[in-house]
This record gives structure tokens, sequence and C-alpha cells, in this order.
């Protein structure tokens, strides 16, 4: 079982670190994952700055591990900008094309079955 969680690193070792999740439980950070994105452990522990972690649970402590981090602040505007250009592409019946596609194999899918029945 897995999910996401809010953690601060509170302690970094050869063997990983130890983080303190958003309820107040610590939990164990892998040192592979340590050693793959070190450099966003130590800003955390420095810092203390929350990071997202996937937590599993199952053993005798908490595992986590870092979920990747978007760095780009521009991001949301440009999906926004990009979902506004987009939307002019939409049929003027009001109709999205997703759904009409859907419902156009719905209907050959009816029209399948009524052929192939015994």
């Amino acid at each position: 079982m897995s999910e996401r969680v809010e953690g601060v690193v509170i302690n970094l070792n050869a063997f990983g670190a130890t983080i303190r999740l958003e309820s107040g439980e610590l939990a164990s950070a892998p040192e592979g994952d340590v050693t793959a994105h070190r450099p966003a452990y130590e800003r955390s522990l420095s810092t203390h700055k929350p990071l997202d972690f996937e937590l599993r649970t199952g053993g005798r402590r908490p595992l986590v591990t870092l979920l990747p981090q978007i760095q780009d602040e521009g991001l949301d505007e440009q999906i926004a900008v990009y979902l506004k250009e987009t939307q002019e592409w939409e049929g003027s019946d009001g109709v999205p094309v997703h759904e009409r596609r859907f419902l156009r194999k719905k209907r050959r899918a009816a029209i399948f079955e009524s052929k192939h029945q015994a």
C-alpha cells in the first residue's frame, strides 16, 4: 500500500535518511533514493523545506521514496495558455470530440452485436 505524503528530512547518513512526515511519524528513505536525489534531500535538511514522498507501509517503520519535484514556476501558466488555444479545436455543436467518438463507437458496437447475435 502506498500514498503521497509530505515530509521534512531530519537526518542524512550513509544508510539513507530519516524523514518526519506531516503526521509526525518518522519514516526511512533508502540509501539508493538518497544517492539519486541527494541535492533535494540536503536542501530539505538545511532549510526544513517539505518534500513530496511516496509512503509505503507494512514493515517495522514506514518507507518513503522521493516523488518527482516540478521546479518550473511558469508551467501552470504554460498549460493554461495551451488549453485556451486548444478550446477552439472543439466543434461548434458543443459536444466534445472525445464524446462524439465514444458515441460513434458505441453505436457501431450495438450494430455489430445485433448482426452477430444468434
